[in-house]
């Protein structure tokens, strides 16, 4: 009877692992020696970790060109009032060209396996996000990267234009002020909060689960609060510690 209560509570523990899954945030850049976020070699560092995907950000130059980039600016230029040959000219901190959203769902194609966590970034206008929106979804599918693609936004025209285009696609929100019946009540697949989202609303997560939303909370960089949001049955973290929270 020991050993059948002990082999139970094995498969429990690692049951309730297998539920939480690990996405690298910009992917896995705080390496040794260390890269930079949303580099290639950020990507295929995270391709390596064998864990769930990799989370990157899409923005649109002047010209209209899908680049990989978190801010606003690169270097000191604004992306979506600057044409790409002049950002070009600017390398990332770790010598790599600056990326391509094309360059980038290149190598993310390399493995198969890994989930490309596209968060397409709000724009000036809703013309602009439906724009960037469009393209972004049309260079996914003409990649052949539909499945393998999920998407997130702090936008919520963003997210529900994704889900306007392609109602099968996987979208969550990351803003935050949604209940997770807003969440289901606007259409999109889940929510995608800061971790101290959840903490202030310590029932969502159930409350999501039991509305059939997809959970993920960012950024998590603390082991302890990672085991707590796991313990709440979270479906996945996002953090830049990807290695360590695996």
């Amino acid at each position: 009877m020991k050993k059948v209560i002990l082999g139970l509570a094995v498969v429990s523990t690692v049951f309730m692992k297998a539920q939480t899954q690990i996405i690298a945030h910009r992917g896995y850049w705080q390496t040794q020696p260390p890269t930079t976020e949303n580099s290639l070699k950020s990507l295929e560092n995270a391709q390596n970790l064998k864990i769930y995907g990799s989370e990157f950000d899409v923005r649109m130059t002047k010209d209209g060109i899908l680049v990989v980039n978190h801010d606003e600016h690169h270097a000191k230029m604004e992306i979506s009032e600057t044409d790409f040959k002049e950002l070009k000219k600017v390398k990332l901190s770790n010598g790599e060209n600056f990326p391509t959203l094309k360059d980038y769902l290149k190598q993310g194609k390399k493995d198969k396996v890994l989930k490309l966590i596209v968060e397409i970034k709000p724009d000036k206008t809703e013309e602009k996000e439906n724009e960037l929106t469009a393209k972004t979804i049309k260079m996914i599918k003409d990649m052949k990267l539909d499945g393998q693609c999920e998407f997130i936004s702090f936008s919520l025209n963003i997210c529900k234009e994704i889900k306007k285009l392609e109602p099968k696609f996987k979208v969550q929100y990351l803003k935050g002020e949604l209940s997770p019946q807003q969440i289901k009540e606007e259409g999109l697949d889940g929510m995608d909060y800061h971790f101290s989202v959840f903490q202030k609303n310590p029932t969502w997560i159930a409350e999501a689960k039991s509305l059939g939303l997809i959970t993920n909370a960012w950024t998590v960089n603390d082991a302890a609060v990672s085991d707590e949001l796991k313990k709440q049955g979270i479906g996945f973290i996002t953090t830049n510690i990807p290695d360590q929270l695996k």
